[in-house]
Parts: structure tokens; C-alpha cells; sequence
């Protein structure tokens, strides 16, 4: 697509521009999500805070800024909030720790940026954008990546923060169980799980025709020290590029990683021709045959949102244009 209107461009030129499509579609996790595990008030909190991280991205969409503005915003709100498993509710490592890992990528130029095992930044995906662009690197982890952060003048906080009750209480179960959990996104009324993915992401379209993509989480309860899923994974669980879609992946990361589900998907689009749709839906036809599960959001350069997912829910939503942000939970 064209580049943005002139100051002085004429009226036709900046109604096409006002009338060129963006849209943002997010997600918060996949698993066994079922209307008897969700109380109506809890779900209702779910949608509220879903609805809340899309008109963050469309705010910033609607202003014709760009779709990286956008996809850090939605996502800032999903880690800011303890329903998801990301920043403040990010599950919990076998000893008791908080390792956050996440990603961004700008589809104009392939840059990235990726963050993994952070303990203190309060929003992850700040820190991924900063490694992007204040620094020479795609990914850095541990330590390293806290001192950047930090440097950077990143919002810190105290483990106390990232405590949540029910996190913790999920950590009880699977260190008796000795078990690895994947219930991340469970409400109150099953604080032991029942099989959530647990990890937040968005991509976009800009007015300008670019795309972007992020992701973000805590990981998976009881892991082990070290741990790294997709979801800081360029082409695992992130990727972006004008010439096909942006794609933003949630599931059990170690076979999202040995798919290179991201990456693929955009290459099935790209080179061989397939919708989104299709080519998402054979990618998860691959990470199932690996023996995992989960699901993918996606936008190509129409702007048009595709999620795909092989569990029984995917919590998700969409924002086309100025049109009302929608949410769904259920398959």
C-alpha cells in the first residue's frame, strides 16, 4: 500500500487514507475452556479485560499510528492484568520463581526483538521492544536482559507483585503431583487447572498497510529452571512481514518451536499460495502430529483477522476499523 498522505495532500488523498483498513485481533491463551469452568462473573472479567487490550490497540490504529504502537498497547493491558498469564499473571517455575519471556516483530522490515526469563520487568513486551530498537541484538535472556531493561529505564517491580494466590496454589498441585502444568489461564473455581495454554498476544494492520505482531508470557507452571517456550522465539511463536501476515501463536511451546509454526505459516501463505486460514489450520495439523495443542491468531494485508486453534476454546477478539471490538471464548 501507499505510504502516509502528505500534510498537504488534497481531500481525495486523505479520504482514501481515512477510509484504508486496519484491524488488531488478540489472544489470551487456549486449552480446555469450558462454559462449567468459567463463572459468570469471572468470565465476564475475561471479556471485559479482552475488550479492554483491543481498544488500546484500535486507539492507537484509529489515530493512524503504526500497527507496532498498536500490538505493544493490547498487549500491555493482558500483561497488566492477573487473569492472564503474562506479566502481573505469570505462572510460577518449580522453586517458585517468575521467568517472563516475550516478543515483537515489524513486518516493514523484519526487525525484531525478544526477551526471555525476566523476574522483574513489569511489562515484558517493553523490554522486547527496547531490545529491538536500542539495541543490535534480536534476543536476550536472564540477567542480561534485566540489566538492559533496566538500563533502559523499564518499569521494575517486586516479586510481590507477580504473586497471585491462584498461581500459587497451581504451583502446589503440580509440585504434589510433580507434574508440568499447563492450566494458565484457570479461574478461581479450578485453581488445580484443567489444560490452559497460558500466553497473550495481538498482531495488526496500520493504515499504512504494515504489520506487527507480539507475544508475551509467563511460561509453564512447575518448569524448570531455564525454561524457554515460542513465544520469544522468532518464527516459533512470532513473526511478521508486509509481504504475507503477522502471526502471534499460544500452545505447548516446545512443539510450536520443532514446527516453526509462525514461520511456516507465513511461508504456506507466501509461497504456496494458501489463504490464512488454511495455512494456519495446517500448521496446527503439524504441531498436532508432534503431539501438541494450542492455537494461532493472524492478518494478512487485507486486514482481515483468522484465529485457529485445536483445543476447546481460545480466548480472543478482534477490532476491524472503528466497528466494536469482539471477543469470544468457546469454541
Amino acid at each position: 500500500m501507499p505510504g502516509p498522505v502528505a500534510a498537504g495532500a488534497t481531500p481525495g488523498a486523505r479520504a482514501a487514507m481515512q477510509t484504508r483498513p486496519f484491524a488488531i485481533a488478540i489472544h489470551g491463551g487456549a486449552g480446555t475452556i469450558t462454559r462449567a469452568a468459567l463463572t459468570p462473573g469471572v468470565e465476564a472479567d475475561y471479556r471485559a479485560t479482552l475488550a479492554a487490550a483491543l481498544r488500546a490497540g484500535q486507539q492507537v490504529l484509529a489515530a493512524d499510528g503504526p500497527s507496532l504502537d498498536a500490538v505493544a498497547a493490547a498487549v500491555r493491558v493482558l500483561e497488566d492484568s492477573p487473569l492472564f498469564n503474562a506479566g502481573r499473571g505469570s505462572v510460577f517455575t518449580h522453586d517458585g520463581r517468575i521467568e517472563m519471556d516475550a516478543s515483537i516483530m515489524d513486518g516493514r522490515d523484519r526487525r525484531a526483538g525478544a526477551v526471555a526469563a525476566l523476574t522483574t520487568i513489569r511489562n515484558p513486551i517493553d523490554a522486547a521492544r527496547a531490545v529491538m530498537e536500542r539495541s543490535r541484538h534480536v534476543l536476550l535472556v536472564g540477567a542480561g536482559a534485566e540489566e538492559f531493561a533496566r538500563e533502559q529505564g523499564l518499569a521494575t517491580a517486586e516479586p510481590e507483585y507477580f504473586h497471585t494466590a491462584l498461581r500459587w496454589e497451581q504451583l502446589r498441585v503440580a509440585r504434589e503431583s510433580d507434574r508440568l502444568q499447563i492450566d494458565h489461564d484457570a479461574p478461581a473455581s479450578a485453581p488445580a487447572g484443567d489444560g490452559k495454554y497460558g500466553t497473550v498476544g495481538a498482531v495488526a494492520l496500520d493504515r499504512d498497510g504494515n504489520l506487527a505482531a507480539a507475544t508475551s508470557t509467563g511460561g509453564l507452571t512447575n518448569k524448570r529452571f531455564g525454561r524457554v517456550g515460542d513465544s520469544p522465539i522468532i518464527g516459533a511463536g512470532t513473526w511478521a512481514e508486509n509481504e504475507s501476515v503477522a502471526v502471534s501463536a499460544t500452545g505447548s511451546g516446545e512443539t510450536f518451536i520443532r514446527a516453526a509454526a509462525a514461520h511456516e505459516l507465513a511461508a504456506l501463505v507466501k509461497y504456496g499460495g494458501r489463504t490464512p486460514q488454511r495455512a494456519a489450520d495446517e500448521v496446527l495439523a503439524t504441531v498436532e502430529r508432534l503431539g501438541g495443542r494450542g492455537g494461532l491468531i493472524v492478518i494478512d494485508r487485507s486486514g482481515e483477522p483468522v484465529f485457529a486453534f485445536n483445543t476447546e476454546g481460545m480466548y480472543r477478539g478482534c477490532a476491524c476499523g472503528v466497528s466494536a471490538p469482539e471477543v469470544a471464548i468457546y469454541r
